[in-house]
């Protein structure tokens, strides 16, 4: 007799192994409920101890407990899937990170309410009653209510320019009538022809190559490299518009929130409509409402900071890395990656192209370009009728203006000829607050953070001495806290408020603003201050590098860089490379417009290899002196390196677990182990930090030979163990 067949009430539990978004190593294993299939990217609501987690199915399960001692992960409503290609990324960047694969997903899932229903919203339309009574006011109210359009009665009220008390009443009347609204108001999709630029003989090839890219729908890197106001956005909107023509979602990388207030602005008029955005400036309710509008198709093309790399697209069909050089690009806490190298990623998964746009490219993405890896496409020249604008140096050491002064004769002298033009200006120093260092002139002794190897920073205005790393901050002292002396505590070296104070003893006339993270909080006061700069109401912006990228002011004619040997020593490999980065694009501020621009930079050094690229406008020559001392070196993208640090409350725990951690690195061909040595800044956030450095050949698998040392190494659980693949500081 044959078995009866097994009815979908009578069939087996499936099993599958569920990722939940925590910082463990795998899938755990769950049941599922009867009749559910195992289906990778199914998202469920899983049993953790006495909590629900949100999890998600990673594959089938791996154990060989039975059921009945398994516990199981229910689907929710409607049984969203994440999509596959989101699923392999995550797993992806687990691996190369040697992340646990749960931490990665946790950056997927950081809407946790994306999967909540829907909870409507009520809105009014015309209905078929009448007033008794028409007055103004509802006689307005009425008038927009015509078109049948829905809307909410703050809305109407807001339209009609009527109080919400006019609105109640016509409601009352059965004038207005309730309907249903989804949560969300829907995004409003760009439209690809809405304003079509005039592009010149360079940005138009360029922008034919990147179309092509995306109507092939395959995977490619192209290096979009134009001088500052070459008009590569341009270019690289005209590739945006051949995705929305095919119904394709792309995703725009911008480093700092801070650079989205103008290219919002450019994209509006460029495509009728702002994009969606994704940072972390965003409420919950904007983030839950972004994520479902990526896995649903609604947002097109989405504008954000690193993480956007993890929302769900559901039909991705382009990448663009802006700025792709910038190191706000790395994350350097959790999972540590690196937002640039992770969209190649992305795109190669997705099948899809990738653009890097920069002035100034890393010399990893620059390295590839030149050899033929990635497509290079160049903008030898600014658009329109402007130039390039002439750049200067200022030797400090013959230029000496009167002691405690930090702007020289030659510098004072050009911004008086700027202002007396009716033109704006730009001063340059990457030093936020007063004061970096505050010391006493009778003891010398130091403000130091009580929590980091690093000095307190003044910043007079608030009349505190601050930590910028562990955010320590304490009020400044009338008296020397070691020796007792009242009086004796001195400002060393400027910050931008120091500079924007000596201004003013110049020119008390002109209209200055100071931009650094201390004086703009949020992207709504860093959107105030540019456009009040854009509409010539401000004369000087002082600034650190918050603006030294990304804005364009017409009018400004005259870039003063007040330190340009500031970070040019900062002890590790891209040092050179990150101040030239950053000094040529706080140049290219200058003259983007009609009049020629000049920018001046003070140094002490002005025979260094930075300093005379940037005098001469040889950017590449400096590339390759740059690259031949890597190559020389084994340094990347000639090799490889990954970052190991412990850190601890204990020193003495901290320094044996560095030996010992040594001591049981495996010799490999090709691989050195570097220290351990006690970490730039030795103490931070009051834990003691040790390094490791791992250098290796680049045919080495870095990754195989940190998990087979990382996994054999025991020492004090109280030390916490940090790897960083592909470090790009050093701190």
């Amino acid at each position: 007799m044959k078995d009866a067949p097994l009815r979908p009430t009578d069939a087996p539990n499936e099993r599958a192994g569920v990722l939940l978004p925590l910082p463990l190593a795998g899938a755990y294993d769950y049941k599922l409920p009867r009749g559910v299939a195992v289906r990778r990217g199914l998202v469920v609501s899983a049993p953790l101890g006495s909590r629900q987690s949100l999890g998600v199915v990673w594959g089938k399960a791996e154990g060989a407990v039975g059921d009945n001692r398994l516990k199981e992960a229910v689907p929710l409503d409607g049984q969203p899937v994440l999509p596959a290609g989101l699923c392999d990324f995550i797993d992806w960047v687990a691996q190369y990170t040697l992340t646990p694969p749960g931490l990665v997903l946790a950056m997927a899932l950081r809407s946790r309410q994306a999967f909540d229903a829907e909870v409507p919203r009520v809105g009014y339309m015309r209905g078929n009653g009448a007033p008794k009574r028409v007055t103004p006011p509802r006689a307005r109210v009425l008038a927009v209510a015509a078109d049948g359009l829905a809307r909410q009665a703050a809305q109407l009220a807001e339209e009609a320019n009527a109080s919400p008390s006019v609105v109640r009443a016509l409601i009352d009347a059965g004038a207005l009538c309730e309907v249903e609204l989804p949560e969300f108001p829907p995004f409003q999709s760009p439209d690809p022809d809405f304003s079509k630029p005039t592009l010149n003989t360079e940005q138009d090839l360029a922008a034919h190559l990147l179309r092509g890219g995306v109507a092939g729908h395959r995977f490619a890197v192209s290096l979009l490299d134009g001088v500052t106001g070459s008009g590569k956005t341009e270019t690289y909107f005209e590739a945006v518009a051949e995705a929305l023509r095919r119904e394709k979602q792309t995703l725009i990388l911008l480093p700092e929130i801070a650079l989205t207030v103008q290219f919002l602005d450019r994209f509006a008029e460029r495509f009728g409509t702002r994009p969606t955005e994704w940072h972390s400036d965003l409420s919950q309710k904007e983030r839950r409402r972004t994520w479902r509008a990526a896995m649903n198709g609604e947002a097109r093309v989405v504008v954000g900071a690193r993480s956007a790399l993890f929302l769900p697209f559901k039909a991705l069909g382009l990448v663009i890395v802006d700025e792709e050089h910038e190191q706000a690009y790395k994350q350097e806490d959790g999972a540590i990656y690196h937002a640039r190298d992770m969209a190649v990623v992305r795109g190669r998964i997705e099948n899809c192209p990738v653009v890097l746009a920069s002035a100034t490219p890393s010399l990893e993405t620059y390295v590839n370009a030149t050899g033929g890896r990635y497509a290079h496409l160049k903008l030898h020249r600014r658009h329109g009728v402007a130039v390039m604008p002439d750049v200067r140096l200022i030797d400090m050491r013959e230029a000496r203006g009167e002691p405690g002064t930090f702007l020289s004769p030659p510098l004072r002298e050009a911004l008086a000829v700027t202002l007396g033009a009716g033109e704006q200006a730009m001063l340059f120093l990457n030093r936020r607050g007063y004061a970096p260092l505050t010391l006493c002139e009778a003891c010398g002794h130091k403000m130091v953070c009580r929590q980091c190897s690093a000095w307190l920073v003044e910043h007079r205005y608030r009349k505190r001495l601050v930590c910028h790393h562990c955010g320590y901050e304490t009020a400044t002292p009338p008296q020397c806290p070691q020796c007792g002396e009242a009086g004796t505590l001195a400002a060393c070296g400027p910050g931008v408020e120091r500079v924007a104070e000596e201004f003013k003893s110049v020119f008390p006339e002109a209209r200055l603003a100071i931009a650094s993270s201390d004086t703009m909080h949020g992207p709504a006061e860093t959107q105030a201050a540019i456009r009040a700069m854009s509409k010539r109401e401000i004369d000087v912006l002082i600034g650190t590098q918050i603006v030294a990228k990304g804005h364009h002011f017409p009018q400004l004619t005259l870039v003063g860089v007040v330190d340009a040997d500031l970070g040019g020593s900062d002890g590790d490999l891209r040092a050179r490379e990150r101040t030239f980065q950053l000094l040529h694009q706080v140049a290219g501020r200058a003259g983007r417009a009609e009049k020629p621009g000049l920018v001046l930079m003070q140094t002490r050094n002005p025979g260094d290899a930075v300093m005379k690229a940037l005098a001469s406008a040889d950017r590449d020559a400096f590339y390759e002196q740059e690259r031949k001392y890597r190559e020389v070196t084994h340094a990347p993208p000639f090799g490889r390196l990954a970052a190991i640090i412990l850190s601890g409350r204990d020193d003495d725990t901290v320094r044996a677990a560095g030996r010992a951690l040594a001591k049981a690195a495996p010799a490999a061909r090709g691989v050195k182990v570097w220290g351990p040595t006690p970490a730039f800044y030795s103490l931070l956030r009051g834990q003691t930090r040790e390094r490791l450095l791992v250098q290796a050949e680049k045919y080495v698998d870095v990754q195989a030979y940190l998990r087979a040392w990382l996994n054999a190494a025991t020492f004090a659980k109280s030390v916490r163990l940090t790897v960083d693949v592909d470090p790009v500081s050093f701190f």
